[in-house]
């Protein structure tokens, strides 16, 4: 699970970390989904370089795994992320996306 608020444009926020989760995690238990890691990030998706993004990539990369988060613009407002998700959605390595506002 992973939950992100950026720290740049306060006023523009959607919802807040703590919504995010209790969404995500009443979400999680009407659709029967097994959450093993909460990730929650405190930055902006405009450019790359998120480090808690980037480490449950790269463990999605090694390992396999599923995002469930609150809507896809906290995975990815730059190129390089989504292009990232795509090719491990691509490679099978990244099974799934569920997103509770889709």
């Amino acid at each position: 699970m992973y939950a992100r608020k950026s720290t740049d444009v306060e006023d523009k926020q959607v919802l807040s970390i703590d919504a995010q989760l209790t969404e995500l995690r009443e979400y999680a238990v009407r659709e029967n989904i097994l959450i093993s890691a909460e990730v929650v990030e405190k930055q902006s998706a405009k450019i790359p370089g998120r480090p808690l993004f980037n480490k449950m990539l790269n463990e999605i990369e090694k390992d396999g795994g599923n995002i469930l988060a609150w809507n896809p613009d906290r995975l990815a407002r730059n190129s390089v992320d989504g292009g990232r998700i795509i090719y491990l959605l691509d490679t099978g390595k990244l099974a799934s996306l569920k997103f509770p506002t889709f």
